[in-house]
């Protein structure tokens, strides 16, 4: 038994079809069905029941998986504590964060950390899932709110700055009432974030008209005239279309916070990343 077929186990399971999970082990479907079944006849069990919905796992392959996971988690550690030790300011590090941050905020440092350190390679991973460190999705993930993660070793980098927008020009609402106005916010899923929720009380009478978690989709709407939007200064600041409005209340700001797994505060080129991070942007 190897440890890349139990990886092929461990994907099945965590996606439920082969489709899915070929794509997260980076392998063809067809190579993932033909390792499963060797797999299953290396331990003469039957570890899935095939269903028209996916893949389920059989008894034998519940009691695999207790087995499978606590495989990974040493595997994980061994990787985290060799990669913890370099000293070298060179390898991989893989950083986190939102579109607009990575994009506006953490390209400019990072372009200037490779620069001045050609051996790191960065990649910038803008996404909305929360990734795991332990399991070495990111290195290092920049989001909104505190890690609360026991193996996570966390500061806050900095306080972002919001205000209410709209296209250069347009008309002014006015505070507590908003009637004629349309709002470009949060999709649903974000609507209870504290600007959204401010934006809806300073323009009760407003309406919706475009949702998005994206705060560049936001921005570039808000510049086309289709509405107004609270978004981060430093992303508007870069829109000469937008023009700043004040309700005489401003929307609630957002802390950044970075974090990391403790098995990597040894590694010497996430330390100097997150140390020219914190000078550039702390």
């Amino acid at each position: 038994m190897e440890w890349s077929d139990i990886k092929i186990f461990l994907a099945v399971a965590r996606h439920g079809t082969l489709g899915a999970a070929a794509r997260q082990a980076g392998v063809s479907q067809p190579t993932m069905g033909r390792r499963l079944k060797a797999l299953e006849a290396s331990m003469s069990a039957s570890l899935f029941q095939r269903t028209p919905e996916g893949f389920v796992l059989t008894a034998a392959g519940e009691a695999a998986l207790a087995h499978a996971e606590q495989m990974e988690e040493e595997a994980l550690a061994f990787e985290r504590d060799v990669a913890g030790e370099s000293r070298q300011l060179e390898g991989l590090l893989r950083v986190s964060s939102s579109d607009w941050f990575g994009v506006h905020m953490l390209s400019p440092v990072l372009a200037h950390f490779m620069r001045r350190h050609p051996g790191v390679q960065v990649e910038l991973l803008t996404d909305s899932r929360l990734l795991n460190l332990s399991r070495r999705e990111a290195d290092l993930v920049l989001r909104i709110h505190p890690f609360d993660e026991p193996d996570v070793l966390q500061r806050k980098l900095m306080h972002v700055p919001y205000a209410l927008y709209g296209a250069a020009g347009g008309a002014v609402p006015k505070a507590g009432d908003g009637a004629g106005a349309t709002l470009l916010t949060m999709d649903t899923a974000f609507r209870g974030f504290p600007d959204a929720l401010w934006l809806r009380r300073m323009l009760p009478n407003a309406r919706i008209a475009f949702g998005s978690n994206s705060r560049e989709a936001q921005a570039a709407m808000c510049a086309e005239g289709l509405g107004l939007a609270v978004l981060p200064m430093p992303l508007a600041a870069r829109i000469s279309q937008l023009q700043s409005i004040d309700l005489g209340e401003p929307p609630p700001g957002r802390d950044v916070w970075l974090g990391y797994h403790r098995d990597m505060r040894q590694s010497a080129r996430l330390r100097a990343l997150i140390d020219h991070m914190t000078s550039a942007l702390g």
